[in-house]
């Protein structure tokens, strides 16, 4: 597994391997990795002659200096896992100046309102880190193929604007949320998580179950009074917003229409970790 640690080296990387026809899979991470991220370099592989991994911090993207400042970072633990995979051929790990040439700031885009939805309303210019940063990381790795969890539903929708707007050469794939035994949806935050607490947020997932099992059955209205319920009974949980929504524009709804698919989507603070959850509504 090679190591990039600046753009010149990857990008001549790159242009060697484009000059063998090699198709490049690529999934961008910023680091504190999990079986979440190996789940999509293990479909890269499938897919893909080459597999790339880049690991970067992106600050443009958070809101809150503490949770910048409190996102776990060990990259030395993060290329040991990635080299045990034996499944990733390369990893890039820029530093700020590689992605950023002209200063720490985002660029600003128009993903025709997706960007205001559920996380823009409360991380303001959120997406606009996320798009600067994806579009340049596209840029120097030439991706053939990228992939993204579903976990983050919305970013992946912002992503897949992102390369429509601006006609990439690359294919969008999602990824299904990877999930801990207990259901509670695999992130780098869970390891900031108690045991007790971790044990407890399972009730995220299981009360996303059964919004699947009301879905058309009863009102969206009811839906949202019973899941407020729900999290009203949480001791240590503060229920930040759930909306279910349409899947192609993520706008909310209030009811639902028979030729629409639909997905729900939650935020639950457990302490002062934030968590986001979201399913496809079958």
């Amino acid at each position: 597994m090679e190591i990039f640690r600046d753009k010149k080296t990857l990008t001549d990387y790159i242009e060697r391997q484009k000059e063998m026809g090699k198709r490049i899979g690529f999934a961008p991470t910023m680091g504190a990795l999990h079986q979440g991220h190996l789940s999509l370099y293990e479909i890269a592989n499938k897919e893909n002659d080459l597999v790339i991994s880049s690991i970067f911090v992106n600050p443009t993207q958070f809101n809150n200096p503490d949770d910048l400042k409190k996102y776990p970072r060990d990259t030395n633990r993060d290329l040991k896992l990635l080299e045990k995979t034996g499944i990733v051929d390369a990893v890039y790990l820029p530093e700020v100046e590689d992605l950023y040439p002209d200063g720490l700031a985002s660029k600003s885009f128009n993903f025709d309102g997706l960007e205001n939805k559920m996380e823009g309303k409360s991380r303001p210019g959120h997406f606009d880190g996320v798009g600067t940063v994806v579009e340049e990381l596209f840029s120097q790795v030439k991706p053939d193929n990228a992939y993204f969890g579903e976990k983050d539903f919305q970013q992946l929708a912002i992503i897949e604007k992102l390369a429509a707007q601006l006609k990439l050469p690359v294919k969008i794939h999602g990824v299904p949320i990877y999930r801990e035994e207990n259901g509670l949806a695999m992130s780098s935050r869970n390891e900031r998580l108690s045991s007790a607490q971790r044990d407890a947020a399972k009730v995220i997932h299981e009360t996303l179950v059964k919004v699947n099992d009301w879905f058309r059955i009863i009102t969206v209205p009811e839906i949202n009074k019973r899941v407020k319920d729900i999290f009203d009974d949480q001791r240590g949980m503060t229920l930040e917003y759930f909306e279910i929504a349409d899947e192609n524009t993520l706008k909310e709804t209030d009811f639902f229409y028979k030729d629409k698919n639909y997905r729900a989507f939650i935020v639950v603070n457990v302490g002062d970790v934030r968590l986001i959850d979201n399913m496809h509504l079958d």
